[in-house]
């Protein structure tokens, strides 16, 4: 008998806990909150510099708030230093090298963390887990098909 968990919602609850408990302990002495920490993420896995249009609508987007709430979150972390609003070639926003530096500091404590915790599992395990579980909905929509309907039929 196995003693994995089974994966479904309250392996990924007890998870998300578990992640953002380890998120909340790094942010800890930052001075950044878990949305700050989103919005510095956004902006350093675009390369360092977005156009404010586009940073807006996805940090809107992540954290389901308005443009308005989402701009007045960038001016916060401008005012920190973290972020700048540069206007070189474009207007744009940028991530200062504070900026930069924090979210280096801060992600590489995660990967460590979440290394030791899931570290000794083997990569292929780790690859097949990784995967979207939408992956297998064509499959269900092929078995569907097969049954020929029957599945719609016994619904309604």
């Amino acid at each position: 008998m196995s003693t994995s968990p089974t994966f479904g919602t309250q392996l990924i609850g007890q998870t998300e806990k578990a992640l953002n408990a380890i998120l909340d302990r790094q942010l800890a002495g930052t001075g950044l909150t878990e949305p700050q920490w989103v919005i510095l993420t956004i902006a350093v896995m675009s390369g360092g510099t977005i156009a404010p249009a586009s940073f807006v609508g996805r940090i809107a987007d992540a954290l389901k708030i308005s443009a308005a709430d989402a701009r007045a979150q960038i001016d916060e972390l401008t005012a920190t230093n973290l972020l700048e609003k540069r206007e070189d070639d474009r207007f744009a926003v940028g991530v200062t090298d504070t900026g930069s530096e924090l979210h280096r500091r801060v992600r590489a404590d995660i990967t460590e963390i979440t290394h030791r915790l899931w570290g000794d599992l083997p990569a292929d395990e780790l690859h097949r887990r990784s995967r979207p579980r939408h992956r297998g909905r064509p499959r269900q929509r092929r078995a569907s098909r097969k049954l020929g309907g029957q599945e719609a039929a016994t619904r309604e």
